[in-house]
């Protein structure tokens, strides 16, 4: 796949293709410096309006507890004490608003709801990939990054450090590798 695709030629519906997209996020922790994981399962759909990208729209529904960073307990602890997700099991990102920056570039704008709370969120994206795969399928390739601070999602369990200082920061990079099949 190429992105020499036209613009108008990526109109339509989408799915996400769960075997080859990875959303992730990256958080500093003062004791490893960073910390980096993903979610496992996840289901999202999109609508693509090439000829016009602000008609376009974005939807992702995320299983909370689907959470991993290589450490199992460190999982339980984020999935319980960060996203309660025995009460929360969902995140969700609704698109409000999509802006295309250059022909590549995108900015989309929507609502992230986390443990109950929703705020606006801009990620940025740029279309990496566009074309026929060897199924005969179409698909579109995004790569995205956003930083949120994760306390205005009520996200704020923290512990104090040896020395003082906060164990965790407050900053989480979101951070997105996206590949949409489309449907129609």
């Amino acid at each position: 796949m190429t992105i020499t695709t036209k613009l108008g030629e990526l109109t339509g519906d989408y799915v996400l293709d769960t075997a080859n997209t990875r959303i992730g996020f990256v958080i500093r922790q003062v004791l490893v410096m960073k910390v980096r994981g993903r979610y496992d399962e996840f289901e999202g759909s999109a609508h693509l309006d090439g000829d016009d990208p602000s008609k376009s729209s974005v939807r992702l529904t995320i299983q909370a507890k689907s959470i991993q960073t290589r450490n199992k307990r460190r999982d339980e602890h984020l999935g319980s004490a960060y996203l309660d997700a025995a009460n929360h099991p969902t995140i969700t990102f609704t698109s409000t608003r999509v802006e295309q920056v250059d022909q590549t570039n995108f900015k989309v704008t929507g609502d992230l709801t986390v443990r109950g709370a929703t705020k606006p969120v801009t990620v940025a994206f740029e279309l990496t990939a566009a074309g026929d795969d060897p199924s005969g399928g179409f698909r579109v390739g995004f790569e995205g990054k956003s930083t949120i601070n994760r306390n205005d999602w009520g996200v704020s369990w923290n512990a104090v450090a040896e020395g003082g200082g906060a164990l965790v920061g407050e900053q989480v990079t979101l951070d997105f590798s996206i590949v949409a099949i489309r449907r129609s």
